[in-house]
């Protein structure tokens, strides 16, 4: 099971990639088209075409870790093919990798303290 870190920044790209891709092709193609290099700490999600597969990219530290699931009996939850990327914390990964309805969790709202005593 992945535990992503709370404070990784994660970027799902919408639309589906050629799941031949290995770690480094999927790297490459997220930091020249989607703007947001693994290699300076974030992760990136990717979908195949068909939405019971997901691969995620990351840098560790001491490498590049590609993360590959399948789904047996159903298919992830995805957003809406369209172009570029879109943001998601790590509760939302966990729920996606899951396989649960990761739309359904937000954080909550956490207002400003107008006083400290």
């Amino acid at each position: 099971m992945l535990t992503p870190p709370a404070g990784l920044t994660i970027y799902v790209a919408t639309q589906p990639v050629d799941f031949r891709k290995g770690a480094d092709g999927l790297a490459l193609l997220a930091k020249e088209t989607l703007g947001h290099d693994p290699m300076k700490g974030v992760a990136v999600v990717f979908r195949a075409k068909r939405a019971d597969r997901v691969k995620i990219v990351v840098w560790d530290g001491t490498g590049l870790v590609m993360y590959w699931k399948r789904l047996d009996s159903s298919g992830f939850k995805w957003p809406p093919i369209v172009a570029g990327v879109m943001r998601m914390n790590a509760a939302q990964l966990s729920a996606l990798l899951a396989g649960m309805d990761w739309t359904r969790m937000h954080a909550p709202r956490i207002l400003q303290p107008k006083a400290l005593a």
